[in-house]
């Protein structure tokens, strides 16, 4: 399955209350459990002034769905098909 990081911008979102986070958090939850079991949302990074979204999905079009439906921005969306960090160069082959 396809999966992508949704950028929202939301001005001053990392003054939000941990009440509020969690209202647009069932908001989402509630939009996603009208569309097809496909689109997963995986997880969210506030920062400053931007949500940053990873969510799973058969295609761009479902996330937009979701974004319109729920009246969230998705001000821009990337597919990514590889994750990489730390562990990864543990698969380093050395060269001789």
């Amino acid at each position: 399955m396809p999966m992508y990081i949704i950028e929202r911008k939301v001005p001053g979102i990392h003054t939000l209350s941990a009440q509020q986070l969690a209202e647009i958090s069932a908001k989402s939850n509630g939009v996603l459990d009208q569309l097809p079991r496909e689109i997963q949302w995986i997880q969210s990074y506030v920062t400053e002034d931007k949500l940053y979204c990873v969510y799973r999905s058969p295609d761009e079009e479902m996330i937009r769905k979701h974004a319109i439906t729920g009246g969230f921005p998705a001000d821009r969306i990337s597919r990514f098909d590889t994750i990489i960090g730390p562990q990864t160069a543990d698969t380093l082959v050395p060269v001789s």
